[in-house]
Order: C-alpha cells, then sequence, then structure tokens
C-alpha cells in the first residue's frame, strides 16, 4: 500500500470547525459539558472524547488590531513513533499507510505512550481505563475513503492522498504563496503523516514543539540497553557452558577424589 498524507493548510482554513464536528460524529464520541475559558476554542484541549481540536490564538497586529492563527490538532502520524516504540501490549501499530493506528481492545491503559509523545496527543480515559486518539479514520481508508475531517472541509483546507501526490500538492501551494509559507513536519520524528502548511513560524503558534523529538531515554531503553539484556542470558549461558567444558569436570573429579 501508498503511503498516505493528510494535509492542512491554515492559510485555507476558516476555522469552522467542520472537521472536528465530523470526527466526533464518524468516531462516535459522546459530547461532555464545557466552560467558557475566554476563547473561542472549545474545549481548551484534546480530550478521550475528542481527537481532533481546532485551536484558535488571537495574536496582537502592529496596528493594534487582532488576527487569528487556527491550526488542526490532532495526532501527527509520525513515522519513527515514540507511542508504537513504547507501547507494551502492541495496542498502537504502524498500518500499511504509514499511519498510527490503535486496537483498543489490547490496551491495557499504561499510558507510557502519553508520557513519550512529543506532540501530547494520546488521552486517557478513567471510566474504560484506555487511551485514545485520532487513528486518521483508518477505516475509512481501508475502504478507499477519506477521513471525515477532510470529506468536511469546505475550503481545501484539508486534502488527503497518496504521499507522492500530496508532497506535489505542497510544492504547488508554498510556490503560490511565493514563500510565505512554512512547512511543518517533514523535518522531525522521521517525518509525519500530517503536514502542515501554516502562514507564521512555527514558533507563534502555542502548544506546537518546534523541534519534537523522541525521549532520549526511550532511545537508551529501546536502542541500545534492551538488546544488550536479551543478550545478557545467552552470554551467560556461554559462560557457563565454557566453565563446564574447561574446568567444571575436572574440579568435580578431583573433589570425589578428595583432590583439591
Amino acid at each position: 500500500m501508498a503511503e498516505k498524507i493528510k494535509l492542512y493548510d491554515a492559510t485555507k482554513c476558516t476555522g469552522c470547525r467542520g472537521c472536528q464536528l465530523a470526527c466526533k460524529q464518524w468516531n462516535d464520541l459522546p459530547a461532555h459539558q464545557t466552560r467558557n475559558t475566554g476563547s473561542y476554542q472549545n474545549p481548551a484541549d484534546l480530550q478521550s472524547n475528542t481527537w481532533l481540536l481546532m485551536r484558535f490564538q488571537e495574536m496582537a497586529t502592529d496596528t493594534g488590531g487582532v488576527e487569528w492563527l487556527f491550526r488542526h490538532n490532532a495526532c501527527m502520524h509520525c513515522t519513527d513513533s515514540a507511542c508504537v516504540r513504547v507501547c507494551p501490549s502492541e495496542a498502537l501499530f504502524h498500518t500499511s499507510y504509514g499511519t498510527v493506528a490503535l486496537d483498543q481492545s489490547k490496551c491495557i491503559g499504561c499510558k507510557e505512550c502519553m508520557v513519550v509523545c512529543p506532540f501530547d496527543v494520546p488521552r486517557f480515559d478513567p471510566k474504560t481505563n484506555k487511551v485514545s486518539k485520532c487513528d486518521m479514520c483508518f477505516a475509512r481508508v481501508e475502504r478507499d475513503m477519506e477521513p471525515a475531517c477532510v470529506k468536511a472541509c469546505p475550503t481545501g483546507a484539508l486534502q488527503f492522498g497518496d504521499k507522492d501526490k500530496m508532497l506535489a500538492v505542497i510544492r504547488e501551494r508554498t510556490a503560490a504563496l511565493g514563500g510565505k509559507g512554512y512547512l511543518y513536519g517533514d523535518k522531525f520524528v522521521g517525518g509525519t503523516h500530517m503536514l502542515y502548511i501554516l502562514p507564521e513560524k512555527p514558533a507563534k503558534y502555542a502548544e506546537l514543539p518546534e523541534n519534537p523529538r523522541i525521549p532520549i531515554s526511550l532511545v537508551a531503553w529501546k536502542d541500545w540497553l534492551k538488546p544488550l539484556s536479551l543478550l545478557a542470558p545467552g552470554v551467560a549461558l556461554a559462560g557457563a557452558l565454557l566453565h563446564y567444558l574447561t574446568k567444571g569436570p575436572k574440579d568435580t573429579i578431583n573433589k570425589q577424589e578428595g583432590g583439591v
């Protein structure tokens, strides 16, 4: 299967939240009571029942006015996924499209994925004792359909397709913006399968890490220490066998004969 990319072009986004509603409807996510926090953004953050959140950010202009920064906040579907690496039950896995899906029937609620995700995406539901997140509408994609959020977008801010095709769209779009758009997501964690075109530098966007990376502690354990721990029993067995072949039998015979 070809790798798939979801593109969010913030220069085309009107903040209508159609994608957020479509995600809830398709995934049958219940609504919870929320509180007004002084922002049009609702809820305040991702939740176990909100896998996609449209972030609203007000920025003061040099002329004393206000401009909006919108951001489509959901799982970035990393190629080198910390959550997949750390999941002990293999509930999190890479699909044939390069995206990261979640089999909740296997989730044991350990929350390890929450700790290591550089984008702070997975959310825990204490009622089910399981973690949840966007799976890029894996069931829809398997049936040659677009993710629900992409289908609902009225402006074309969200697009979805094969990686080669979407990279061509990105090149065309960034050229049309004349250097005023910033591509985000292609240069870290092996590249993400959700990419952004942003009108402002990533540093201006709240809750968006400039240089997300897998925690060094996870790299040390998974790539260095764990392989060594798996080798240890083999090394111990080889040492015992070597001792037996070189000294073991002779020492036993000497002791039986009263030798030293």
